[in-house]
């Protein structure tokens, strides 16, 4: 009896063993790559993008979102530099990434032609519009910075009081800032009620005193900046010192600040302090000064893997969790038509993103829509403006009519 319960001991170990082996084989990790500046310039953004980017992987895998199987993305840094970038998008194809987060316009515009001979699906942290264009392989998170700063525009002219207003655009001098503008001034040429009275690419040498007194002779009631946090901080800054930063919407004889998806959030206001007050923003991203469902889960994700406050309330963080979140995603519904993850399925399945098949991740203010034809994924703009040191939303989540009209 004992020999027989000692046997019977054994051949229950060996299938135990033959059943953890099993589960072993037939678990899969599927590689992505992302690079980007948690380093050097616009890190600011790129710091927090990536902790996000971590903590939500790390999050799918451990409540096991595709079940057995997991996903390993490689983080890398690469100080905002587009060579560096290049070279880790070369190792990531080597490792076998099967889909690509990058970061800068820069780079996502230099490698735009690597990523159509790789066929791979690229979703980047750059909005800009030109990304897009000759371009079959590039998803934005969500709509264009041309879109973000369109929308702007379109609020001032509907809510300005008195003649055409005048407004003035501070941009960043790259790709990245310049993009905007030329749609600006083509939906001024379609109808838009505003005049743009002039556009500023600001410098290193960040004191605006000179340019806000010129803008003010010129009677400039409205400044759109595109460009990231510091340069606009440093301005307001200085307006606040002149006395002239309007403490209502179309102030007469001040100026209204307002500005798109790296100009805001919490890291303008700590580098402003009161300057910040009534700066009017605009993202598709849900913010943590706005309490919700998803603002919520927002803060449990950073609180699960110990991030400081900075970093739980940026707006970046919840960029770097909604491109995981879509990565996400569209593996998960690659896997759950028994179709194997590779570069190709996920490409489809991300231009079938849409209709009754939109997906809505938490952290945004409208669902994620692509199509071969539609490539920037949240169309729905909401906009803030601070007030008590906090952004608020105004008004309820909004699409530019210009933009589909110069489209």
């Amino acid at each position: 009896m004992e020999i027989r319960n000692r046997a019977f001991q054994i051949t229950a170990m060996l299938i135990m063993v033959a059943l953890a082996f099993t589960c072993q084989v037939h678990a899969k990790e599927y590689k992505l790559g992302l690079s980007l500046a948690i380093t050097g310039p616009t890190s600011d953004a790129g710091n927090p993008y990536a902790k996000g980017v971590e903590d939500y992987f790390n999050f799918a895998n451990e409540t096991k979102i595709l079940g057995k199987d997991t996903i390993h993305c490689s983080i890398r840094d690469d100080q905002y530099k587009t060579s560096v970038t290049k070279r880790n998008f070369e190792e990531f194809l080597d490792d076998g990434i099967v889909l690509y987060l990058n970061y800068s316009t820069g780079s996502t515009l230099g490698l735009k032609k690597d990523f159509e001979e790789e066929e791979i699906a690229v979703i980047p942290a750059s909005f800009h519009a030109g990304n897009l264009v000759d371009s079959n392989y590039i998803f934005l998170p969500i709509a264009s910075y041309s879109e973000q700063v369109v929308s702007l525009a379109e609020y001032i002219a509907v809510h300005n009081k008195g003649d055409k207003a005048k407004v003035a655009m501070f941009i960043h001098p790259s790709a990245f800032g310049r993009g905007p503008v030329e749609d600006a001034e083509k939906s001024i040429a379609a109808g838009l009620n505003i005049e743009i009275v002039e556009v500023v690419e600001h410098g290193k040498d960040l004191d605006s005193t000179a340019m806000l007194k010129r803008l003010m002779s010129k009677g400039v009631q409205y400044v759109i900046c595109h460009t990231v946090q510091s340069p606009v901080a440093a301005m307001i800054k200085d307006a606040s010192r002149l006395g002239i930063v309007a403490e209502s919407f179309g102030q007469e004889g001040k100026i209204t600040f307002m500005g798109a998806h790296y100009t805001g959030g919490n890291d303008l206001i700590a580098l402003a302090g009161k300057a910040a007050e009534n700066f009017y923003w605009t993202t598709s991203y849900n913010i943590t000064s706005e309490k919700n469902d998803g603002t919520e889960k927002q803060l449990a994700l950073a609180k699960m893997y110990n991030r400081d406050d900075k970093a739980a309330n940026s707006h970046n963080y919840a960029n770097g969790i909604m491109v995981a979140q879509v990565a996400t995603e569209v593996i998960r519904r690659v896997k759950e038509k028994g179709l194997k993850i590779n570069r190709e399925n996920l490409y489809k399945e991300l231009n079938a993103m849409n209709g009754a098949n939109a997906y809505t991740p938490y952290t945004t203010v409208g669902p994620v829509t692509y199509s071969a034809t539609d490539r920037a994924g949240v169309d729905m703009l909401q906009i803030y403006s601070v007030k008590d040191g906090v952004f608020r939303k105004v008004g309820q989540p909004i699409t530019s009519e210009f933009m589909k009209k110069i489209k």
